[in-house]
């Protein structure tokens, strides 16, 4: 693919399939920005926030963005290892979590250490590749494109070090979890550390950071007899502050504050307890901090 610079717009590498291509999206058109709606699209312009996104194969946007004919990108943290890229990761996005374990027969591996001279089948050959030596373990990687679970029954090799869920598939093939986690990965966003306009860079990393903001917190108002309003204001504290209005009912008082979308029933609970009423949580749909 071939990608014209333009000095006047961020440029942003999307995966254009998989897990964490529709997710990506999805963040982008809360954060504000325009997205396409035909999954045939490879471009997008949108000109009124300043971007133009790429729609690419998962695996290339670490290449693009490292090398710098992109200026950013969304992808999932294992892929940036695994590319070698000179990438750099900026934030995590909070989405296409995964584990990456080793797995093999039951009995083959009872320590790292029974990992030296085995041959390991991976589509991730950068990530074993590195976890070896760090290890300081010599072994064989293989590389494969998919399905690794059934390199073990094939013969191709005596253990595998794939992304690993609830672990059924590995067990319909014979195969446990064997050793310590490999990797946590999740999606990222990455940057090319050199290229990048700083003030249109840190735009759309606070446009995304709001996305995660909103996601993670409720907004509350509720009423207090003012008395009481110390302790409630003890259990919403808000990011900065709650905000505390006078009612018109004399000793009463509003209060309006952020809580976190966790616990936020149990909150409303403790709440009542001491004295408020009519209790509300409304959605954020976005903000700035």
């Amino acid at each position: 693919m071939t990608v014209t610079p333009s000095t006047d717009l961020l440029r942003i590498a999307l995966p254009n399939k998989g897990s964490l291509s529709a997710a990506a999206s999805d963040m982008l058109r809360e954060a504000g920005y325009r997205q396409r709606t035909d999954a045939r699209e490879l471009t997008l312009l949108d000109a009124d926030n300043g971007v133009e996104f790429f729609y690419l194969r998962p695996r290339d946007i670490a290449l693009y963005v490292g090398e710098g004919t992109l200026d950013v990108g969304i992808t999932g943290r294992d892929l940036l290892l695994d590319s070698g890229s000179k990438a750099e990761e900026a934030m995590s996005l909070g989405f296409g979590s995964s584990k990456f374990r080793f797995a093999a027969r039951p009995g083959v591996l009872g320590s790292l250490t029974d990992l030296a001279g085995k041959r390991i089948a991976t589509s991730y050959v950068g990530v074993v590749r590195a976890y070896l030596e760090e290890h300081g373990i010599e072994a064989e990687v293989v590389r494969l494109d998919g399905a690794v679970e059934t390199s073990v029954r094939l013969g191709v090799a005596d253990v595998i070090a794939d992304v690993v869920e609830t672990g059924s598939t590995l067990k319909q093939a014979g195969l446990e979890i064997a050793g310590d986690v490999i990797l946590e990965s999740e999606a990222v966003l990455i940057s090319s550390g050199r290229s990048v306009d700083a003030d249109a860079f840190e735009v759309f990393k606070r446009r995304l950071d709001g996305v995660l903001v909103a996601r993670s917190y409720l907004m509350m108002d509720y009423d207090i007899p003012a008395d009481r309003v110390e302790e409630a204001v003890a259990l919403t504290p808000g990011l900065e502050s709650p905000t505390v209005s006078p009612l018109h009912r004399e000793g009463w008082v509003a209060v309006r504050s952020m809580v976190p979308s966790a616990g936020a029933q149990q909150l409303m609970d403790d709440l009542y307890g001491i004295g408020a009423r009519a209790i509300l949580l409304t959605d954020i749909h976005a903000c700035r901090l």
